[in-house]
């Protein structure tokens, strides 16, 4: 696409060639031939249905999760703003959330409403748009065990209410259309004590301080646990803590992220995961599955 691709007018903010780098949490990659920045749930459906059904969209939470390859995305990234980030009860047990929230505001939410059961999201750097559709899990919460239901936009413009048994959930999965983009859900938990629920908020907190290397440039969680393992004693056992390639590094404070050690290019990023799983595969058997997303375009 070009600047002059016709696209559909719009009421929110619309960047041609937008660079996707600052916006992820690896801080590397190309633009975006747009980003699209809605007003409200409406002006998202009217774009998405009025734009070339051929021109792939896709949506970008905090960018946690993600490489976007060096090429760049060739269509258009779709960013949920101030105006999907609310978060309220809607009574004892159950929130109404916005897809843009972040999982601090979520978790934070609920204690002050007195509702637990959602503690665990506190440690996902993601949005509530991520996490319904990847089942987000950790500390033994998955978005699967709290969600009752789920406003999407389909790639139609089409707006759609999808029900927990709808999403089709595995292991950090769901079966939510392509180009679907979350702009909503309700979650519910359970009635709780505000400072019970801070003390286990606080207690993930340290446990996620203490584990992985939080001040780096990084993506997260790299490989899905297999059955009967975890991901990051099987990258261990195969020598690759601290694993070089290019200016991406396998991080020696938890084997089962990648770090940007300063200049990494996302092509380093992405190829040392695949030395990685070959590594393991060699070592172990085991074949690793990418649990990042990985997205757009070689350079």
């Amino acid at each position: 696409m070009t600047a002059t691709t016709a696209l559909p007018a719009v009421r929110g903010k619309l960047t041609h060639n937008a660079p996707l780098a600052p916006l992820v949490w690896f801080k590397s990659g190309g633009p975006a031939d747009w980003l699209f920045e809605p007003k409200d749930a409406d002006d998202l459906a009217d774009f998405l249905c009025d734009l070339d059904p051929a021109i792939p969209v896709m949506a970008l939470g905090l960018g946690s999760n993600l490489i976007v390859r060096d090429g760049g995305f060739p269509g258009v990234v779709v960013r949920l703003g101030k105006p999907f980030a609310k978060v309220e009860a809607i009574d004892e047990t159950t929130l109404r959330c916005g897809g843009g929230a972040s999982g601090i505001l979520v978790s934070s939410t609920a204690r002050d409403a007195g509702i637990a059961g959602m503690e665990f999201l506190r440690s996902i750097p993601g949005t509530v748009g991520g996490f319904v559709r990847m089942n987000g899990g950790a500390y033994g919460g998955e978005v699967k065990d709290i969600l009752v239901e789920a406003e999407i936009v389909l790639r139609s413009g089409e707006r759609r209410t999808l029900a927990l048994a709808d999403l089709g959930y595995t292991y950090r999965h769901s079966e939510l259309p392509d180009g679907a983009v979350v702009i909503g859900a309700i979650f519910r938990g359970r009635p709780g004590d505000p400072a019970a629920i801070q003390a286990e908020m606080d207690r993930i907190s340290a446990s996620r301080e203490a584990s992985q290397p939080l001040r780096s440039k990084t993506g997260g969680s790299t490989f899905k646990n297999p059955d009967g393992h975890k991901a990051w004693q099987l990258v261990d056992a195969a020598g690759c803590r601290g694993l070089v390639v290019g200016g991406a590094q396998v991080s020696e404070k938890h084997a089962n992220f990648l770090i940007n050690t300063g200049d990494a290019t996302s092509a380093d990023i992405e190829a040392l995961g695949e030395e990685v799983r070959r590594r393991v595969k060699d070592k172990s058997g085991v074949e690793l599955q990418w649990e990042i997303q990985r997205v757009g375009v070689a350079k």
